[in-house]
């Protein structure tokens, strides 16, 4: 069964639902205490009056003379006399049928207890009465002694006031310390709430702070970021896309339009119209080629729902990367170095999506060629035994020390770039991409050295034998 209170805060529930229950244990604590001390009370009252009624009958129906007058003094001496108390004494015959007495209004129950066991309790009211059957030389009498049971009406009274106070006063101890640790366990959802309400489309890079704690509420952090590396890779895949459509078409486009424009200002001779047609051809086909690419790169931008994985071998994948940056910068010297490469194949196998590893390495690579003036750029290949890694090493620009944290904002530039375009997207894309793939990116860099970007992926062992 679910309770429903619409409009009432979580933390407020968990609270009023501790105070509630903790309330209700003390509550039927504090009934019990209060049941067992009114037995008790009644059983010590009914002892006073059974002592009393020994000594009745004791000074009425002495067993040898003297006895009644020293019982006398013991009572005077040692017994208060109980408030409103009465003793009634009376002889009964073997065969008498009448036990009860005169003038008092004892329930049947009452004298036959006293004839069965000896002795007998009742109560009405605030009066108790304790009777006892006294034998003396071959008599029987019945002697009963009442009283108001004063002293158990102010004790129970302060009892009560006592526990009344001590349930109100626990139930609001309670309330406030359930409000303090539940607001203190909600501290960090509350922190998470203000966090993901400063994430926009502006800052998709952010994340949430996962901290140490391995409980539900580092799943939830986790949870969201895994949504928001999702989120910014499907937001930026879009971005690269424009920016690269935009970038990469316009080039042959400027070629070819040029080259007919040329063609067309006056009449050339048949081989110049074939060298222009022939330059328009080529220009064309790597428009086409950068056009599947770019589709290639649409369809495999992150949607959000689970990518179709595959195994793949890294040295492939890397190939296809170095041909997109080829077609992509024709310029461009891509160098991949085996030495490092595993002989076993196995080694080499890696769970993923083709599409998104290659665009990950195709953007790590073009930022390598184009921040190195297009000196050569080497991609290593290396393999531990559950990591592969992709080692891509330039001999750039470099970044500045205190800008390398910066590098993953989508759109940050660094200060050194100067005149190579650039959007700022492809590390923040490549980074997304490999985190996705359960991998992670690392960055070194020096100004004028160069920069080295490691990718580690984990090896596929399910085929393993």
């Amino acid at each position: 069964m679910t309770v429903h209170w619409p409009g009432i805060k979580t933390q407020l529930k968990i609270t009023l639902l501790y105070t509630v229950l903790t309330g209700a244990t003390i509550l039927l604590l504090s009934l019990l205490v209060y049941y067992f001390a009114q037995r008790l009370s009644a059983e010590d009252f009914y002892k006073r009056l059974d002592i009393r009624a020994v000594m009745v009958a004791q000074t009425n129906y002495p067993q040898n003379a003297g006895t009644s007058d020293l019982i006398k003094d013991l009572r005077n001496e040692y017994l208060e006399k109980l408030p409103d108390e009465k003793e009634y004494f009376r002889e009964i015959g073997k065969d008498s049928e009448r036990v009860a007495i005169p003038g008092l209004s004892l329930p049947g129950y009452f004298y036959d207890n006293l004839l069965q066991d000896d002795k007998a309790e009742y109560k009405s009211g605030d009066a108790y009465y304790a009777g006892i059957l006294h034998r003396q030389n071959g008599k029987r009498i019945i002697v009963i002694v009442s009283a108001q049971n004063e002293y158990i009406k102010n004790q129970l009274t302060n009892l009560r006031r006592i526990l009344l106070t001590g349930f109100i006063l626990s139930t609001v101890l309670i309330f406030a310390l359930g409000w303090f640790f539940s607001k203190r366990i909600f501290l960090p959802i509350r922190k998470m709430t203000r966090s993901v309400q400063d994430i926009n489309t502006e800052n998709l890079h952010l994340r949430l702070n996962v901290g140490r704690n391995t409980d539900e509420v580092s799943d939830l952090a986790h949870t969201f970021n895994n949504m928001l590396d999702r989120l910014e890779t499907s937001f930026e895949s879009q971005n690269n896309f424009v920016s690269n459509a935009s970038h990469e078409l316009s080039t042959p486009l400027t070629s070819i339009i040029g080259e007919a424009e040329l063609a067309l200002q006056k009449e050339r001779s048949p081989e110049r119209y074939r060298e222009a047609m022939a330059i328009i051809l080529k220009e064309s086909e790597r428009l086409k080629a950068i056009i599947q690419s770019l589709l290639s790169l649409a369809q495999t931008g992150f949607d959000g729902k689970k990518q179709s994985l595959e195994r793949l071998r890294a040295d492939e994948v890397v190939l296809l990367a170095k041909n997109a940056v080829a077609r992509i910068y024709p310029e461009s010297r891509v160098k991949i170095d085996y030495t490092l490469m595993p002989e076993n194949e196995e080694q080499l196998q890696i769970m993923g999506n083709e599409g998104l590893l290659v665009l990950a390495l195709t953007n790590i690579m073009l930022n390598a060629c184009k921040y190195s003036g297009n000196k050569e750029v080497t991609v290593a290949i290396a393999s531990g035994s559950a990591r592969l890694y992709i080692i891509v090493k330039d001999q750039g620009i470099g970044i500045p020390s205190d800008e390398l944290r910066y590098i993953y904002d989508p759109f940050f530039r660094a200060s050194n770039t100067g005149v190579v375009k650039g959007y700022g997207i492809g590390l923040p894309l490549a980074r997304n991409i490999i985190r996705i793939h359960h991998g992670e990116l690392q960055v070194t860099s020096e100004v004028n050295q160069g920069t080295e970007v490691q990718i580690m992926l984990p090896v596929d062992k399910s085929h393993h034998h």
